[in-house]
């Protein structure tokens, strides 16, 4: 059989973190690939939807000890040889050995550290599966947040701090900018993945908003509770605009003139914010889904690859995107250090 391409895998597997990780330099992008890649096996053992509970945990735990090396990949790999590989997800986890020995042709102090992250989210998502499909409140959201989203954010500054000094420098600054922008994304994808995530069995939001208007966990999403739920997502929308205010702080720590460093955490970031202003005050986000139009992603890319290398741009940029979302008191006066 013929190896797999990483960067195939990962065009496969998402698209447009492929779009900011294939503009980066070689180095950089050889090592966020692997890094991806790694992290995505842990989501497909967490979110495949023929594996029990009881099973995702246990092959959570098998994965984390593959990575420490404590045990061959073929530990896991047979485990799941019965899934349908043509789900790119699946194909990724079938092929986690070759994946690792990618990982080991990396620099042994970059291997190490993405071994470490993906381990800590690895076990934090099998804490969250054995836990159960229900968030108590903001502080349990923020905690699973963390594993599946800040902990990628942590190892994203950590390679970028390796590959340059002048970001090294700057690590102290950015590493609590990087779990606001991972709790930022994720914060998006829950409003954006409500409906979806619900018909699988999980509601990520908390237990503490949706009981604030007077609705139950199914009734969140009753056709006949629309304007309560809505409230519900203003929450979370409010939630998202603190996190994605701290989120363009990082990007604006980065010196201008690492300007594709800088495009690879910008894309995300605006995809986010234009994602979130669809997602306000529209019932879509509880029947259906809410998402940006691969028109309004392209026009995204063009304007800050023209653009970007302006701070202050940034800031015009994100209220352009939002418009009234970001247009609060409170949003306005928010600056970075």
């Amino acid at each position: 059989m013929n190896q797999p391409n990483q960067y195939e895998m990962l065009r496969q597997v998402s698209r447009t973190f492929a779009l900011s990780v294939e503009q980066l330099p070689r180095a950089l992008r050889d090592i966020l690939t692997v890094s991806y890649l790694l992290f995505r096996v842990s989501d497909c053992l967490e979110d495949h939807e023929t594996i029990a509970v009881e099973q995702k945990v246990e092959l959570l735990h098998v994965w984390a000890r593959v990575v420490r090396q404590e045990l061959p990949a073929a530990t896991l790999t047979a485990r799941i040889s019965n899934l349908d590989g043509n789900d790119p997800e699946v194909y990724v986890a079938q092929h986690a050995g070759e994946i690792l020995d990618q990982l080991h042709q990396l620099p042994p102090e970059i291997q190490e550290v993405v071994r470490q992250r993906v381990i800590e989210t690895t076990l934090g998502m099998a804490r969250w599966q054995a836990h159960g499909p229900f968030v108590e409140d903001e502080e349990a959201l923020d905690d699973y947040m963390l594993q599946v989203a800040g902990r990628v954010g942590y190892l994203l500054t950590e390679i970028f701090a390796w590959y340059l000094p002048a970001i090294r420098r700057r690590k102290p600054q950015l590493m609590p900018l990087a779990r606001e922008f991972g709790l930022a994304l994720q914060t998006v994808n829950v409003i954006r993945g409500m409906r979806k995530d619900y018909e699988r069995g999980w509601v990520f939001v908390p237990r503490t908003f949706y009981e604030q208007v007077g609705l139950t966990r199914d009734g969140l999403f009753d056709p006949a509770n629309v304007d309560q739920a809505l409230q519900v997502v203003d929450m979370l929308t409010d939630k998202a605009q603190r996190h994605l205010q701290h989120a363009i702080c990082y990007i604006e720590a980065f010196p201008r003139h690492y300007h594709r460093i800088r495009l690879a955490c910008m894309w995300p970031y605006f995809f986010a914010v234009k994602t979130l202003a669809l997602s306000q005050d529209n019932v879509n986000v509880l029947l259906a889904e809410a998402k940006i139009s691969r028109d309004q992603v392209k026009q995204i890319i063009r304007d800050t690859r023209l653009l970007g290398w302006s701070n202050r741009w940034l800031v015009w940029y994100q209220q352009h995107l939002a418009g009234p979302l970001f247009e609060s008191e409170a949003m306005a006066s928010a600056t970075c250090a």
